[in-house]
């Protein structure tokens, strides 16, 4: 497993800076170009419930949580979120890589391929550019987390339909399928996360079940 360290030098000693693994979380081998598949998948790249938005809504949300549990897992899953935006993007490049131009004016990726050529531009199926406005970032930890957990089941909902989509073609059906099963896990950690929370601030006015006291 080959490793990338970054370190900057702090006086006398070294600080380590960044670790990255230069391996997908989960692999990806396409043999076959289909413009038509990375049309829709790349909303999971750049789309308001792609992977982008989510490392960025819970990367920006951690730092507003009031415990070290709730942090550390937006922190996790914020990072892992990356991974799985990198995951994406390989897909949507394997998929229009060695792609002639008929067949990417078949697939109505000629406007696509105007602006952008085959660079991973961040946008939904529908060609709509990322929009910062889908994260949801209130400066209240209950509110925040809720809209994580809805978010979570979002991204499965999509990740299925392109299932759906992709149902005859098995070197994109297996990352899709992981990608699927990682938005479960992070909705039961949101969940945790959730719960401790709750309990934590369950003597201030933070209204998780009645708020019809004042």
């Amino acid at each position: 497993m080959e490793m990338a360290r970054r370190t900057l030098a702090l006086g006398k000693g070294e600080l380590l800076m960044w670790t990255y693994n230069k391996t997908l979380q989960y692999p990806i081998n396409i043999k076959c170009p289909d413009p038509r598949l990375a049309k829709v998948i790349i909303s999971q790249y750049g789309g308001p419930d792609g992977e982008l938005a989510a490392s960025l809504r819970y990367l920006s949300q951690r730092f507003g949580m009031p415990d070290q549990k709730a942090k550390a897992i937006l922190n996790d899953i914020g990072t892992e979120e990356l991974a799985h935006l990198e995951m994406v993007g390989t897909i949507v490049h394997q998929l229009t890589d060695g792609a002639s131009i008929e067949e990417i004016e078949k697939a109505g990726l000629a406007p696509y391929y105007t602006d952008h050529g085959v660079d991973i531009y961040p946008q939904s199926a529908a060609g709509v550019p990322f929009d910062a406005t889908c994260l949801a970032c209130k400066g209240d930890p209950i509110a925040n987390l809720q809209e994580d957990l809805a978010a979570e089941q979002k991204a499965r909902a999509t990740y299925e339909k392109l299932i759906d989509l992709c149902r005859d073609n098995p070197d994109v059906l297996d990352p899709l399928r992981y990608l699927r099963q990682r938005e479960v896990v992070h909705f039961q950690r949101f969940g945790e996360a959730l719960r401790g929370v709750q309990d934590k601030l369950a003597g201030r006015k933070f209204y998780t079940s009645n708020c019809s006291e004042n």
